[in-house]
């Protein structure tokens, strides 16, 4: 079925609803129904999406964001222990 929008998804429903004869309460059941479905297709792809794209960065050897934040975090520690050594060789 793949991701569909809650609006199309109603459309669809309401097509079905008319062809199968199904009641107001059945009608309901198989919109919530294809809703979740929907919302399971669209996480699943989303995963799939993700996979591949981590897949690809790591073949890349691209640093990620969390690299990157590391790094920041390493400068950081540097640069306080640098300024906190310059500072104490003036006091000498």
């Amino acid at each position: 079925m793949g991701v569909m929008t809650k609006e199309k998804i109603e459309e669809l429903a309401a097509e079905l609803s008319k062809g199968a004869d199904l009641t107001e309460k059945q009608g309901e059941a198989l919109i919530a129904d294809l809703l979740v479905e929907s919302e399971k297709a669209a996480r699943s792809l989303d995963d799939k999406v993700s996979g591949a794209v981590r897949s690809a960065l790591e073949k890349m050897e691209m640093a990620t964001k969390r690299d990157v934040t590391g790094l920041d975090e390493r400068i950081a520690q540097i640069e306080q222990r640098l300024a906190s050594d310059d500072s104490g060789a003036g006091a000498k």
